[in-house]
């Protein structure tokens, strides 16, 4: 196939991200055909991130919305959840709020989530519009995020050529000897 292909891909995709490196992603100078803002990491536009950390922040605007905070150990990763579509006449903006609702509940101080959602940038900071959140229940889900993390970003997301160009695929790069 050809990694042209594979790199645009990622743009729809939730993808895995430490929070420095997430927070070191470099924003498109021009506006997206496609109404959202584009975010690049080295060269390959994303939109989408998943991010796994403990709850270190939580502000609510009731009503309106939820801002909270992620910190994987590495940084704080800015998250906000829209919670400002109770009262439309749209069932499907309706159900969302619901839904936004029932993970506003979920995040609390101190709980270890992951959260997935849609890049974005207020008052010029890089921020998570959230999708979803889940509450991570296993001792060892931030260590395996953040193992994810660097196998994708080795293995996948660092050898991907930028969409403008095109070169020959690398091979994955090996995983260190055991200690």
């Amino acid at each position: 196939t050809n990694t042209n292909t594979n790199a645009v891909a990622l743009h729809n995709t939730h993808v895995k991200l430490l929070a420095f490196d997430l927070l070191s992603l470099t924003q498109s100078p021009f506006p997206s055909s496609d109404a959202t803002t584009s975010f690049f990491r080295r060269g390959i536009p994303i939109s989408r991130v998943e991010t796994v950390g403990t709850i270190t922040l939580r502000d609510l605007k009731h009503d309106r919305f939820l801002r909270f905070a992620v910190d994987d150990g590495t940084a704080c990763v800015p998250c906000v959840l829209w919670l400002n579509d109770a009262n439309s006449p749209s069932v499907a903006r309706r159900r969302r709020h619901e839904l936004a609702a029932r993970f506003a509940a979920l995040v609390k101080l101190g709980a270890v989530a992951r959260v997935r959602g849609r890049l974005s940038r207020f008052r010029g900071t890089l921020q998570v519009t959230v999708s979803d959140v889940a509450i991570e229940r296993g001792p060892n889900a931030e260590i395996f995020h953040r193992l994810d993390c660097i196998l994708l970003a080795r293995n996948c997301y660092n050898i991907l050529p930028p969409p403008s160009s095109y070169t020959p695929p690398q091979p994955p790069l090996p995983l260190p000897p055991p200690k």
